[in-house]
């Protein structure tokens, strides 16, 4: 009888410090807000001044690779007074705090989750303004990995049934079910999905290791490839015509990383000679050492008369989420 009521004793006692620790942890809401879009909470006096303009330089700064101007983020700015209830749900925040040491913080889920919070503070102006812009890229990529993270959380939700790329290619990739199959050999695929006013794009497909010499022009090199992969399976709406790299914009190139793999990122546009049909693309050619390869994949968008920037976003959600087998 003695060792049931001390086991009970026991289970008592279990169970409350249980519930006292759930007690005692911090409940944090879901985050919201659309696509790209950051909250900036500063004091408005600093918001029209010269702290106001370089963050706007730094978060609206154009897109690379666009057919058109359209900033990195859309910004809404919230005077600290009034940064409270459900304007901390955003998952992207940015707070400016003037009369502290200057320092640079950036932390997860303090308000919501998932969510990204940089800290920008200084004593002055100047000291706001030193670590803003010595630290502008590390931000930006802050911000855009969370928005990345989030729009493949959602896609992982309903994805697409890839087994026979995964199996051809030795990779696995998450695609939103929306998209289809347009077009698949043995070491090409072609995936879509349709847009009000368009289409949007992957393509896949392996180029021989020895194929890319990194000592030589990349860019050069992207183009060539993707031109002739376009001429062979992406074919426009007249006789004889594909999609190729558009010639009267530069491309822009970038190093990168996907499942860990060193990766060149090629963005620019492409069209199709003489039609209207134009658009961006991000292509990515990753260095599969392993396998002697190289998988490119790229994400191309046509979707006339509205803005890209999202679309793009999505697709570089996808092809980030390659893991090599």
């Amino acid at each position: 009888m003695k060792k049931i009521i001390l086991l009970a004793a026991l289970v008592f006692v279990a169970f409350a410090c249980n519930n006292k620790e759930k007690g005692n942890q911090r409940y944090i809401p879901d985050s919201s807000g659309n696509l790209n879009n950051l909250s900036v909470v500063i004091d408005s006096d600093l918001w029209k001044g010269k702290v106001g303009d370089a963050i706007r330089d730094v978060v609206t700064a154009n897109v690379p690779g666009l057919p058109q101007n359209e900033p990195m983020f859309d910004i809404n700015q919230i005077p600290p007074q009034v940064f409270k209830d459900f304007a901390t749900k955003n998952r992207t925040v940015l707070k400016i705090a003037k009369g502290k040491d200057a320092g640079l913080k950036i932390a997860n889920n303090v308000y919501a989750k998932p969510q990204k919070v940089v800290y920008i503070t200084g004593q002055n102006n100047n000291q706001i303004l030193e670590i803003l812009n010595a630290n502008k890229d590390k931000i930006i990529s802050a911000f855009k990995t969370q928005e990345i993270n989030w729009r493949q959380s959602q896609i992982s939700k309903s994805v697409l049934n890839t087994g026979d790329l995964e199996k051809n290619l030795g990779i696995t990739i998450n695609f939103p079910s929306i998209y289809r199959m347009a077009k698949q050999e043995k070491n090409f695929y072609w995936i879509r999905k349709n847009l009000s006013t368009g289409t949007n794009n992957v393509m896949i497909y392996t180029l021989p290791f020895d194929s890319i010499d990194t000592n030589a022009d990349i860019i050069e090199q992207a183009v060539k490839f993707r031109d002739s992969i376009g001429k062979k399976y992406i074919p426009g709406p007249l006789d004889n015509t594909y999609m190729k790299t558009e010639e009267a914009y530069s491309p822009f190139l970038f190093t990168t990383t996907i499942d860990d793999k060193p990766a060149f990122e090629v963005r620019s546009t492409w069209d199709i000679e003489g039609t209207f049909n134009a658009g961006p693309f991000v292509n990515y050619m990753i260095e599969d050492k392993a396998n002697n390869r190289y998988v490119v994949a790229e994400g191309f968008t046509f979707a006339p008369s509205v803005n890209k920037r999202d679309f793009v976003m999505e697709l570089e959600a996808i092809i980030n989420s390659i893991k090599f087998k």
